[in-house]
């Protein structure tokens, strides 16, 4: 436990907790020079992306608008300073957390120390320090960071200081990083929205009714409002590609092993029935491919030998001649997706059925009810005691989606050490089935030759209404399977036009009680109700495909005429 902070272990309420931690933060946004405008919520807009530009400066425009691929370039030439870059980046995300409540502090003392230091390394030696030379990075709270708090948006953990970076963290810093902001996760870290009693709720920066998705949805709001180009999110059950999806940008859930997340926030540590991961998200392609490289090469095996020792492959060698099988799933015969997904999934579709390099397989749904009851229930196989009790240590309410996913989740009981076990053979069995049904899909091509990735929906529909997000079963389905996913934008957004050729039928009767349900938000709240929110699909590969399906997207975007950058 650190000194300093209030907590509840030192006798204060859980509000004062929260008051405090809220203080924090606004005080390290106040160390910016100059200073951010007060800004009065009655004259934020719904789409707040258009306030930055004209609030910062032309040299803050420009330098928070380039990708990845670009700052490195100019970082390492010298053309833009690395004390300039962060200096940007930091009064952008200022200004985000004013704008969408996507932050949980600044580091500007540790920021610009490391910025100085990196531009005088360039200026001694004339070259970078590394591969990510000045490069700005955004870090999830529960991502650990020697000296600062690590306390997973559980109140009663205010005050847990982490002892030494994150094993994750190293091998980008290494190569010339610099981490300058943290963003928040929701209470239990296990919703799809990003809401906690500690910071209250991040919205979506394209229509503030909306969730910026969750767990990682403090770095999707930031990067959708470009407070960052390049951030740490984690993934057990769509906590990266649910954000990307809502935001508009690029998100990528390796398979489990290639990356380490030892120095994690420590809930649930040890279990392995299902095994998270760190992952990037970004706006560009590349700053995916460019930060998963950064981290293999750092080869974390040497001192977690849970990761596995596989070096990064080179992405241009899977598809040399271009061709590309993609298999379809229009929905997962669970829940239909709403009319903008729909809209989305044919469209690019009929892209790519234009390309000679893309053939097309309709891919046939699998008992993915099933595979949700597998992984329902082995999220909390102590029936989720251990989160309650980290929830119930301060006082502090549950928040809605909490109560669903943990209390109100049917899937939810403490196992005996022989029923864990069974549904362990359940997963495995359910990967196996499922194993075959993709060797099948060599039966159906032109050549003999199984489908190299899957196309589908990211979600139900677009970001969603807060505290609506009540089924994951479009990103947790490649979780229970390990298979590693990255959401990516179609360059569309909601409007009240384009949907009614996609709407639901006249007469459509829901297949289930979370189809009754998805259909009733559409059915409420209409292409109005969802108004500029960003569309995005889903690539989905193999376990330990990871390379190849980032070359694969990089493809089906080319051939389809879309851009890999936001």
């Amino acid at each position: 436990m650190s000194i300093g902070f209030i907590t509840t272990a030192s006798g204060a309420s859980w509000q004062d907790v929260a008051v405090d931690r809220q203080r924090h933060r606004d005080a390290t946004i106040a160390e910016l020079h100059p200073p951010l405008p007060v800004l009065l919520a009655d004259n934020i807009p719904l789409n707040t992306t258009s306030i930055p530009d004209k609030i910062l400066t032309d040299e803050e425009r420009t330098i928070t608008g380039a990708n990845v691929e670009d700052l490195l370039v100019k970082l390492a030439t010298g053309e833009w300073s690395s004390t300039a870059v962060v200096q940007a980046f930091m009064r952008r995300a200022g200004l985000a957390q004013k704008l969408v409540n996507c932050v949980t502090e600044l580091l500007p003392d540790r920021a610009l120390r490391r910025a100085a230091e990196l531009d005088e390394y360039l200026a001694t030696h004339k070259k970078p320090i590394g591969p990510l030379h000045g490069l700005p990075i955004s870090v999830k709270e529960h991502i650990g960071m020697k000296g600062l708090d690590m306390n997973g948006a559980f109140i009663g953990s205010v005050g847990n200081t982490a002892e030494k970076d994150a094993v994750v963290l190293e091998p980008l810093w290494d190569a010339g990083a610099v981490f300058y902001v943290r963003t928040p996760e929701p209470q239990t870290m296990m919703q799809l929205e990003t809401s906690s009693n500690l910071l209250g709720e991040t919205v979506n920066p394209y229509n503030t009714t909306l969730t910026p998705g969750g767990s990682s949805g403090g770095e999707g709001a930031l990067i959708g409002l470009r407070g960052s180009v390049l951030g740490i999110g984690s993934d057990i059950g769509g906590s990266i590609r649910s954000p990307a999806a809502a935001v508009g940008i690029f998100g990528f859930k390796p398979t489990s092993g290639r990356i380490a997340t030892r120095g994690w926030f420590p809930m649930m540590f040890g279990a392995e029935h299902i095994i998270p991961t760190n992952g990037p998200m970004s706006t560009s392609l590349a700053g995916l491919k460019i930060f998963t490289k950064t981290v293999v090469d750092g080869k974390m095996w040497l001192k977690v030998p849970s990761v596995v020792p596989m070096e990064w492959r080179d992405t241009s060698s899977y598809f040399p001649d271009r061709k590309l099988k993609v298999g379809v799933l229009w929905d997962d015969g669970v829940v239909k997706p709403h009319p903008p997904i729909n809209r989305a999934m044919t469209e690019l579709v009929e892209k790519l059925k234009k390309s000679e390099n893309i053939e097309l397989i309709d891919w046939k749904p699998w008992k993915h009810d099933l595979a949700w009851e597998i992984i329902a229930s082995l999220y909390f196989a102590d029936g989720g005691k251990e989160v309650i009790s980290y929830v119930e240590s301060s006082g502090e309410p549950f928040r809605p989606l909490s109560q669903w996913i943990i209390r109100d989740n049917p899937h939810v009981k403490e196992h005996t050490i022989r029923s864990l076990w069974d549904r362990i053979i359940q997963r495995d069995g359910y990967r196996e089935d499922y194993a075959a049904l993709w060797n099948e899909t060599a039966k159906t091509t032109s050549d003999g030759k199984m489908v190299d990735v899957i196309l589908c929906p990211a979600a139900p529909g677009v970001a969603a209404k807060l505290n609506t997000s009540k089924y994951w079963g479009y990103t947790s389905q490649w979780n229970l399977l390990d298979y590693p996913a990255v959401v990516f934008p179609v360059q569309d957004q909601v409007s009240v036009e384009k949907y009614a050729p996609y709407a639901y039928p006249a007469d459509y009767k829901p297949k289930c009680e979370s189809d009754e349900y998805n259909w009733n938000l559409w059915r409420e709240h209409g292409s109005e109700g969802y108004r500029d929110a960003p569309i995005c699909l889903q690539l989905v590969s193999r376990r330990f495909n990871d390379e190849s399906l980032l070359e694969a997207l990089e493809i089906i975007l080319e051939e389809a005429g879309l851009p890999t950058t936001c």
